[in-house]
């Protein structure tokens, strides 16, 4: 194989496993508290 095959398999050999070895991101979203509907009352 001639030295540039070699270093594009090298070069995405080395992607492929940067793409797999990432970590999941884990996002934690707090709840919104709801607001209670306002009451209206005729007297």
């Amino acid at each position: 194989m001639s030295k540039s095959i070699n270093a594009l398999f090298a070069l995405s050999l080395v992607a492929f496993v940067a793409a797999c070895a990432q970590k999941e991101e884990v996002v934690y979203v707090e709840p919104q508290a709801i607001p209670a509907e306002p009451t209206y009352n005729k007297y």
